[in-house]
């Protein structure tokens, strides 16, 4: 089997739970634009392509102009309370550790804003793991796209078949099977079960991670 150099993570549902926060967010926008709160399970299928898009889901019908100002009303209330309950998901940090210490490169490729990023890994005490960051502002294309991760596959002088793409959702999996990565799909995350079905893995918790045939006995 083909010797892993690489694993590439998405964030939001697959290394950090933020749903909470993110509900919170988008039920701040909506009241202040005079709508009506969205609930936790709508919320978490507004998630996987980036704020515009989850402000575009919780607001069908709106305007092109109330977008811009949802959108605009999310981020800056996102940012001031990013970490207020989000935390990794049981078990990441031990996982990150064990892959570090065994020499395993890592990267984070996800459809949030790269700064936003950047600011829950520094807070959770996580950013020192990954060798890059990829957010959706970094490049033009983003997950489902392939684009960001043949970037870093680049940057980082990877070849595909040495990588893998770790995911919650549908984004993840597309991105990584067009990318010619293999793919691992997150069943404790936001996506449906469904999305995952072309994945070349599933596991039921991060820890599982390290039990891949792929990785199993060289951690």
């Amino acid at each position: 089997m083909t010797t892993i150099q690489l694993i590439i993570f998405d964030l939001d549902g697959t290394l950090i739970d933020s749903l909470e926060d993110l509900a919170a967010a988008t039920n701040h926008m909506l009241t202040s634009l005079g709508r009506k709160p969205a609930g936790l399970d709508q919320v978490r299928g507004y998630v996987g392509q980036g704020a515009r898009r989850l402000v575009e889901r919780a607001m069908p019908a709106a305007t092109a102009e109330e977008i811009e100002i949802g959108l605009n009303v999310f981020l800056a209330f996102n940012e001031a309370h990013i970490v207020d309950r989000t935390r990794l998901y049981p078990g990441a940090l031990e996982t990150l550790t064990a892959l570090r210490d065994g020499g395993m490169t890592m990267a984070v490729v996800s459809n949030k804003n790269v700064a936003l990023c950047r600011k829950v890994l520094t807070t959770l005490a996580a950013d020192r793991f990954f060798a890059t960051i990829i957010g959706a502002d970094s490049l033009a294309l983003r997950k489902p796209s392939p684009e960001p991760l043949l970037m870093v596959l680049r940057e980082l002088g990877v070849p595909a078949d040495r990588a893998l793409m770790v995911g919650d959702s549908i984004n993840d999996i597309a991105a990584g099977n067009a990318a010619g990565i293999a793919t691992v799909g997150c069943t404790f995350g936001y996506g449906d079960l469904a999305e995952l079905e072309n994945a070349t893995w599933q596991i039921d918790s991060i820890a599982e991670l390290l039990e891949l045939p792929c990785l199993r006995g060289r951690l």
